[in-house]
């Protein structure tokens, strides 16, 4: 719920655990320390700050802090202090640097995206209860050698940056399992020459759904004599935490079609409003995502009904359908960065699933780092653990198997997804 400057200051918010204040402020409300005993989550997103308050760690119970939108050129080093502070958020704030004592010591989701940063603090590395990194849409070249092996680091948004090449130590990292990295100089991957559609073929429906990167929504699509049914994704062309829009459709592009994939079935071509859309296959109205997106407490991890129960044979349904679709993209030359349950559709009965949003999706390269499509596997192997985890009773001893192994800690040794969905099939 977003608080007014008004209420705060008459003191109508005491005992407040969490303050969202959306004022335009230009300066940090000496009133919020009046809430020192009990808040927990603050966000002064979409300011004008430029600076906090160097007693900051007067807010001693300060889990959370969003200040994205601001004008810090700067990260405060004032956050360093914070004892319990351990999510930050400081997107598209045009951040120059980042000082090393401004990171906190129980530092565990640090979100830099969108901003003007160039190198990093070795301070990131020796964070340990680091676990998830949002760097897209900066300037860095190069990572601090202290992350290399980093034990709790399970994401990394690295696109949109000036990587010549990855530091080859992401292939191997033990907990990594969702990176991206498309749009720096070294990806060089293009999706082939595909179909186009004219805006004036399709009579766009309802709306579907909207994301970071842009809005779906039920169209219709006149092709020569016949119409078909479509799901058409108008991006909105700004830097998402994944990275770059047109990166995403030349990973849906490139990808394809496939039943286990919500890939491109064409490029949309003269938008009245100059805007990039794809066609996508439009799936059965009933369909359902599998869980909803980590929050603030789960970090990295999908949040799932607690009433949510699978059959064994459902289970195992959903994630041969999962892996068949992952290993399409491996096959194409492609990770996909982002293989979570909330990017899992599923029919709610069987088990059918396909898997969707490429925003994350990379071209793999080749050379060093060429077993990239091993940490997809990773990301496969939670997948899988949390799915059999909603089933009464223990999975086949393959099944078991296949869960270790892609569970591994040596990442190089992991299964393929293909070997994957042969055991699962």
């Amino acid at each position: 719920m977003t608080a007014t400057l008004t209420a705060l200051r008459n003191g109508d918010l005491a005992g407040a655990r969490e303050l969202r204040l959306r004022e335009r402020l230009t300066a940090f409300p000496s009133e919020i320390f009046a809430l020192a005993e009990t808040l927990e989550v603050l966000d002064l997103s979409g300011g004008a700050l430029t600076s906090l308050p160097d007693d900051l760690d007067r807010l001693t119970k300060l889990r959370v802090l969003f200040c994205s939108g601001n004008r810090f050129e700067r990260l405060p080093p004032a956050l360093g202090d914070c004892p319990a502070l351990s999510q930050v958020g400081f997107r598209g704030c045009g951040l120059r640097e980042i000082p090393a004592e401004s990171l906190p010591p129980a530092l565990r989701w640090l979100t830099l995206t969108d901003n003007a940063i160039e190198t990093l603090p070795a301070a990131l590395g020796e964070r340990p209860l680091l676990q998830k990194l949002m760097l897209s849409g900066n300037r860095l070249e190069a990572l601090p050698d202290s992350l290399a092996g980093h034990s709790r680091l399970e994401l990394l948004r690295l696109a949109a940056n000036r990587f010549e090449a990855l530091p080859g130590w992401l292939a191997e990292a033990p907990n990594l399992a969702w990176l991206a990295w498309a749009g720096n100089p070294f990806d060089h991957g293009a999706p082939p020459s595909g179909r186009t559609v004219a805006w004036s073929a399709l009579r766009p429906g309802r709306p579907l759904g909207e994301g970071a990167s842009g809005l779906v929504q039920a169209a219709e699509w006149t092709d020569g004599a016949q119409t078909h049914p479509v799901a058409l994704k108008l991006f909105k062309g700004a830097m998402t935490s994944d990275g770059l829009p047109e990166r995403e459709m030349a990973a849906c592009l490139a990808a394809g079609e496939h039943p286990n994939l919500t890939g491109a079935l064409g490029q949309l071509v003269d938008h009245p409003d100059g805007a990039q859309g794809l066609l996508m296959a439009l799936l059965p109205p009933d369909w359902r995502v599998l869980a909803g997106p980590p929050s603030l407490e789960s970090c990295s991890r999908d949040v799932y009904d607690p009433a949510l129960r699978l059959d064994l044979d459902v289970a195992l349904r959903i994630a041969r359908d999962v892996a068949t679709g992952a290993a399409h993209l491996h096959a194409k030359g492609l990770s996909h960065g982002d293989l979570y349950a909330h990017n899992i559709l599923w029919d709610g009965a069987i088990g059918q699933a396909v898997l969707s949003d490429l925003g994350g999706a990379s071209f793999l390269p080749n050379g060093p780092g060429d077993r990239l499509d091993r940490l997809d596997v990773l990301a496969f192997g939670r997948l899988l653990a949390e799915l059999l985890a909603r089933v009464d009773g223990a999975p086949p001893a393959a099944v078991q198997g296949l869960l270790a192994d892609c569970l591994g800690a040596d990442a190089p040794s992991r299964p393929s997804l293909a070997h994957a969905a042969n055991v699962l099939g």
